[in-house]
């Protein structure tokens, strides 16, 4: 049985984790709750928070199960119910999820020792790094995760672990750019492009990943110069979502998106918006530095939240998580790569050809994020080429 998630703007709507709650207008559902940690079964609603849509919880009365788990997560519903309710449907154990689009870690702190949360799942190298810092997640110490997971794509004293991979890939034009004509991060900064580049604004996290991992690779001073080249050859200033970068080039603005590979894959099999399935023909996937480091990667992931009285099913869920049945559905709804090796990608990532990934450690990469922030701003990025 699975509970349901209620939208405050909206009528009440399913979700299925793993109980159903009672309606809306029953006393039990009469009013929101504190959870604390004797008080841990959610009932889940939806509200608007920090211009993102946010699922909090309705308390029911009385202790929950032990095994229940409370998720607060930053990746929608629809991506990750599959691999929730595979999980309840093995282990038995009920995962109750709360959706926060902005404010993970306020959410987590106002909550102090009384949080309800026993689990964090998120995306980017830069939220898991900045749980790490604020000293909110709990070790974990798991041969399953370490044998599942690669090295590089979790944290050494087992504070946080990577559970798919994406790739900050090319979209170059398939009528103005040539095969093998771009084919590395340097040519971003390549005279021969000028004018020719699009993409978001560099203070997005995926860009100061890419960017910290430039100065990880490099050292400052040449990722100085790299992106004040790559600054000189945007065709406009940085702006909009990866989608937006892709449908610049298929209506001419620019030959090159720099965008997330999964954005492709949204965008190809979006029949709700047909558009971009014509923004996606404009464009080829390119994988870049295949003749040095690797493609760039980046992870979503997860932790367990410190003070959790849930650990040991928490451990469980990442342990599933990071197993063959939900990797594998990870790849085909959400169009990332497998962390665990032998979990086959979707069949249209693997249209996309193989391609050798850069295996410098996420936890290297993230400690540069705030150098890179402050070089986005010391070469003005954000202002566009002209400035």
């Amino acid at each position: 049985m699975t509970p349901r998630i209620w939208n405050a703007r909206l009528r009440a709507t399913p979700f299925r984790t793993a109980r159903q709650t009672p309606a809306a207008d029953s006393p039990r559902c009469s009013r929101l709750a504190t959870p604390t940690r004797n008080k841990t079964r959610f009932r889940t609603a939806t509200m608007a928070v920090a211009g993102g849509a946010m699922l909090l919880t309705l308390a029911a009365t009385g202790p929950a199960a032990a095994a229940d788990i409370n998720l607060y997560s930053s990746r929608q519903p629809f991506l990750i119910k599959p691999m929730l309710s595979a999980f309840t449907k093995a282990s038995g154990i009920n995962v109750n999820t709360v959706y926060i689009k902005k404010g993970l870690l306020e959410k987590i702190r106002a909550g102090g020792v009384n949080s309800p949360a026993d689990a964090v799942l998120t995306t980017d190298m830069g939220r898991l790094d900045e749980l790490r810092q604020a000293g909110v997640l709990d070790a974990v110490q798991s041969k399953i995760l370490s044998a599942n997971i690669p090295a590089h794509l979790r944290n050494p004293n087992g504070l946080w672990f990577g559970l798919t991979t994406r790739a900050r890939v090319a979209l170059v034009s398939t009528d103005r750019v040539k095969p093998g004509d771009f084919t590395s991060l340097a040519d971003m900064a390549a005279p021969r492009f000028k004018g020719r580049i699009c993409i978001r604004s560099g203070k997005h996290a995926y860009n100061i990943a890419l960017i910290a991992a430039q100065i990880a690779r490099h050292g400052d001073a040449a990722a100085e110069k790299w992106l004040r080249g790559v600054k000189a050859n945007l065709a406009r200033k940085p702006q909009g979502n990866d989608r937006a970068q892709a449908k610049a080039v298929y209506e001419g603005v620019c030959d090159i998106a720099m965008a997330n590979n999964y954005y492709l894959g949204k965008m190809v099999t979006n029949k709700k918006k047909p558009a971009q399935q014509d923004w996606a023909k404009a464009v080829r996937l390119v994988y870049l530095d295949q003749n040095g480091a690797g493609q760039h990667m980046n992870v979503s992931g997860a932790a367990i939240i410190k003070g959790t009285r849930n650990k040991a099913a928490a451990v469980k869920l990442l342990e599933f998580l990071s197993g063959d049945a939900a990797q594998k559905m990870y790849a085909e709804i959400n169009h990332e790569y497998p962390v665990k090796a032998g979990v086959a990608r979707s069949p249209l990532v693997r249209s996309w050809g193989a391609f050798k990934m850069d295996t410098l450690s996420i936890e290297t990469i993230a400690k540069h994020r705030p150098a890179a922030s402050k070089l986005v701003d010391k070469v003005g990025f954000n202002d566009g080429p002209n400035s």
